[in-house]
């Protein structure tokens, strides 16, 4: 598998770093043995919301060769959804099997139209400014609606790597991680649509 994470200014690392974490661990179980990924970007570095930058290793990479593309939120979710370039980059993203974003990352995927027909959710603070791109905004920590899977705020993206993790390693790569990062909680508010 070949996991694609988009990157961009005023970003809540957050978002990225505790999905990253979690799934990167994929290479741990035979079946995910192998997984890759790059950090994309529109530019050589992002800088979040406080200042602190990174640089990210493909510069606007065509998205279709990713098996999985992961989007965080952030405060720069607000102006991106009308940023032309930025948007037409995503929509490169329609043939990637599994489109994955944690808090305003949805809003995203909502103005590249990937959210039209589909249930999705976000931070609890932006479901409005979610539900002009999708079908029904579900307030829950996690939406699967087909290979479109949302998370709602910050914190969620453990949660969501975890659920992924079950999807490809199954719930005893999900106990194996779990102690690994020493993560003793339940995931709760999942809901599965498709």
């Amino acid at each position: 598998m070949k996991i694609g994470f988009i990157l961009f200014n005023d970003i809540t690392f957050l978002d990225f770093i505790g999905f990253y974490d979690v799934i990167y661990r994929l290479n741990l179980f035979e079946q995910t043995k192998g997984t890759t990924w790059d950090i994309c970007g529109l530019t050589e570095e992002v800088t979040d919301e406080l200042g602190l930058t990174i640089k990210v290793n493909k510069i606007k990479p065509d998205l279709s060769e990713y098996d999985m593309v992961f989007i965080p939120g952030g405060i720069g979710t607000r102006k991106l959804r009308y940023d032309q370039e930025f948007i037409e980059w995503l929509r490169s993203a329609e043939p990637c099997k599994y489109k994955v974003s944690v808090c305003t990352g949805s809003l995203l995927w909502g103005a590249a139209g990937f959210l039209k027909d589909k249930a999705a959710t976000t931070h609890p603070g932006a479901y409005d400014l979610l539900e002009p791109y999708c079908k029904e905004v579900i307030q829950s920590r996690i939406v699967r609606d087909g290979n479109i899977i949302t998370a709602g705020g910050v914190a969620t993206s453990i949660d969501l790597g975890l659920y992924l993790i079950k999807l490809f390693g199954g719930e005893d790569g999900v106990v194996q991680v779990k102690k690994q990062i020493d993560y003793p909680y339940e995931a709760e508010g999942i809901v599965e649509v498709n």
